[in-house]
């Protein structure tokens, strides 16, 4: 069920991967399951289920709330604020 919130609905254009990489994990080494964009600042790193959660860190060391997924196939939205996920056409 497609539950919104005013950080969602506030997105008017969507900011898309501009290469299919997590940007911290190659820094580091390390590697990942699944890539989210942010919505604020564009960055594409990994989500939780990779063994480093860099998108859920760079959200609580920056508050930037939406991400999407940067995953093939996969159009949704999530917002950390307020646990909202809306997917998209």
């Amino acid at each position: 069920m497609a539950q919104s919130c005013k950080h969602i609905d506030e997105i008017t254009e969507l900011k898309t991967a501009e290469a299919y990489v997590c940007e911290e994990c190659i820094k580091h080494g390390g590697h990942w399951v699944h890539l989210r964009t942010c919505q604020t600042c564009g960055v594409t790193l990994c989500c939780d289920s990779s063994p480093h959660t860099h998108m859920t860190k760079h959200f609580h060391e920056t508050d930037h709330p939406v991400v999407i997924s940067a995953e093939p196939g996969e159009k949704w939205l999530w917002c950390y604020k307020d646990e909202a996920f809306v997917g998209y056409e």
